[in-house]
């Protein structure tokens, strides 16, 4: 039994996938000093997947009974789709919203913000329904 046993699986979810996302969102200032910022927010976006698929599997699901191959398949479906939803939402946000706003310099980093936190709403119902199956 961990700490975090003692919270509801949307909050354990929630700090799991907060530390994922930071981490990810960090990743992106990383990326984005040698690629392009579509690019920096994919590939931030895989880090924080991976990170993700561990700490889930072990604070937040770790009553599924369904095989590591299945979780794996299940975990790459549901992240595809909440990928393309960050990244979509990211770009989306910076260029539509938050540039034309006039905000700047600040404008990636907060539309990475708000991609990550539409990711994380697709994330989480298909993880609890599809990667994991904890129904």
């Amino acid at each position: 039994m961990t700490r975090l046993d003692c919270f509801d699986r949307r909050v354990r979810f929630l700090f799991a996938g907060g530390f994922a996302s930071g981490v990810s969102w960090l990743a992106r200032f990383l990326f984005n000093t040698v690629m392009p910022y579509p690019a920096a927010v994919a590939a931030a976006t895989v880090v924080g997947m991976v990170i993700g698929f561990v700490t889930y599997r072990s604070l937040v699901f770790q009553d599924s009974r369904r095989p590591l191959t299945a979780q794996l398949g299940g975990f790459l479906l549901v992240n595809l789709v909440g990928g393309v939803v960050t990244i979509a939402a990211a770009i989306a946000s910076r260029d539509l919203v938050l540039l034309p706003l006039g905000l700047g310099a600040a404008a990636a980093s907060v539309a990475h913000a708000v991609g990550i936190a539409a990711g994380a709403v697709a994330n989480y119902f298909g993880h609890k329904n599809i990667t994991f199956n904890t129904t």
